[in-house]
């Protein structure tokens, strides 16, 4: 193993031919008789049998194996919510199609993908908006874009990307955002990063400016001293956090890298070098208003209707001059709502909270769509 060398004994050489003596014999007290002398024996070489026929020894036969699912190699998740008491800690493992990022659903107790889910926004980027309806929103590298903004809620993505020669577009990733609400400001993002390494924690995390230290085990939290409550709860060691702002929003937040995989298969051309280290997200709010707008944001309007192109294989959302802001907490763009300190509520709110959907999926934060 590991190259070394290693050095092997010939077990099946002929080996060296005994040599014989004669044992002398004590004389007997009667007359002697002539006797034939006996010859020295010789050595002789041993002839090698010749093999007999044998009956065939039946082979027992293999214990069934059954086919590979990589069940091992993916990583499990458990519902953290003890009001769901049944299922509340049970390990599950994630699906197939996201080995590496899922989550628990504890309605109903079965793992989910977190790109599966309304409010993702994941990959380059792909969007699941409050209506269910996928699509994808590419912006542009090193700029920021306004995810979600209303009254008193406003969240900005920065992009981080790579331009692609045969292309009209970057590649691009969410690397950060930034959440306005009341006069408080939140951040966290993905550290960029060379050759990646799971055990390595790759957050930043900061509030109202001052850097936020999770200590790296399972279940480790940070409050602020604030109201409401800013609550960051770690759902691994490194790399997976949730950030709850009670009354307001709930976000999953998990940083991943390119794999080569990824990047053989969409001709990314990713190296050790820069693995484009970047954010997987879910969000759910809990009070957004019938004003609230973004790129995300819009989808939760009551009256709003999607015109991206579902017929074609990635549905693409415009609107990057409506949506782009100048860093990570302006609320400069054009569609802004932001006007922060003064909560709003509306029918749509209340609406919004108590929402059940014929789908299966209810709770606060759920906007049902046909």
């Amino acid at each position: 193993a590991g190259g070394g060398q290693s050095s092997s004994h010939n077990s099946s050489s002929t080996p060296p031919t005994p040599i014989y003596y004669p044992t002398p014999s004590t004389p007997t007290p009667a007359t002697p008789k002539p006797s034939t002398p006996t010859p020295t024996p010789k050595p002789s070489t041993p002839s090698t049998p010749t093999p007999k026929p044998s009956t065939p020894t039946p082979s027992t036969p293999k214990p069934y194996t059954p086919p590979n699912s990589n069940a091992g190699s993916r990583n499990r998740a458990r519902c953290r919510n003890k009001n769901y008491g049944q299922c509340y800690n049970q390990e599950h493992v994630c699906p197939a199609n996201c080995p590496t990022s899922c989550q628990v659903d504890c309605v109903t107790c079965k793992p989910v993908c977190n790109c599966d889910y309304p409010g993702a926004v994941c990959q380059d980027p792909r969007f699941i908006g409050g209506d269910g309806i996928t699509f994808y929103f590419h912006g542009k590298k090193d700029k920021q874009f306004c995810l979600v903004t209303d009254p008193n809620l406003h969240i900005n993505a920065h992009f981080i990307g790579k331009r692609n020669a045969n292309m009209g577009r970057d590649f691009t990733w969410v690397e950060s955002i930034g959440i306005l609400f009341d006069n408080h400001r939140l951040f966290f993002g993905a550290r960029k990063t060379g050759t990646w390494d799971d055990a390595k924690d790759r957050l930043s995390l900061a509030f109202d400016g001052e850097p936020i230290f999770l200590e790296e085990t399972l279940g480790s939290q940070w409050s602020s001293t604030s109201m409401p409550q800013v609550t960051i709860t770690r759902t691994s060691e490194t790399n997976n956090i949730v950030v709850e702002i009670p009354g307001k929003l709930r976000i999953t937040a998990k940083v991943v890298p390119i794999t080569d995989e990824e990047s053989r298969v969409h001709n990314y051309d990713i190296t050790d070098e820069d693995r484009f280290a970047h954010l997987d997200l879910g969000f759910k709010f809990y009070s957004l208003t019938g004003k609230v707008d973004g790129v995300l944001g819009k989808t939760y309007r009551n009256d709003y209707v999607s015109r991206v192109n579902m017929r074609v294989a990635m549905p693409v959302m415009g609107g990057e001059r409506q949506y782009a802001t100048s860093n990570i907490f302006a609320t400069d763009c054009l569609a802004s709502r932001f006007v922060g300190g003064q909560e709003e509520t509306s029918v749509e709110t209340m609406e919004l909270a108590s929402m059940n959907c014929a789908s299966g999926m209810s709770g606060r934060g759920v906007v049902c769509k046909r």
